[in-house]
């Protein structure tokens, strides 16, 4: 069986850093959406227990997929094994992140 493939997904919410694994990443149906579905977390089994990675697993706790927006996505990368997901604060102005070009509709000119 083919395994499936990995996604690591690095956003911004609420002035913090989110870093998540996921199986399915796409364009939503919503207009400037990412949709993330089937969330990887770690084995229940650890040893190890970060506070970070259960934050996490309970506030995605019950979602079968979630939609983030475009303008907050810092970046998608494919990997090879999932790391660990995380939540750091954001270095620096999280307003410094230029967001994606929006459209604009012009104005009205007839009174």
């Amino acid at each position: 069986m083919a395994e499936k493939t990995i996604y690591r997904i690095v956003f911004i919410n609420q002035d913090e850093v989110y870093e998540l694994h996921a199986h399915n990443v796409g364009q939503s149906d919503f207009f400037g959406f990412i949709e993330i579905e089937d969330l990887i977390f770690g084995e229940k089994s650890e040893l190890v227990i970060d506070p970070t990675e259960e934050r996490l697993e309970s506030e995605y706790s019950g979602v079968t997929r979630t939609l983030v927006p475009m303008h907050s996505i810092l970046r998608i990368d494919e990997v090879k094994k999932r790391g660990a997901n995380k939540i750091s604060p954001a270095a620096g102005n999280v307003s410094s992140v230029t967001p994606f070009p929006t459209m604009s509709l012009p104005k009205r000119t007839d009174n």
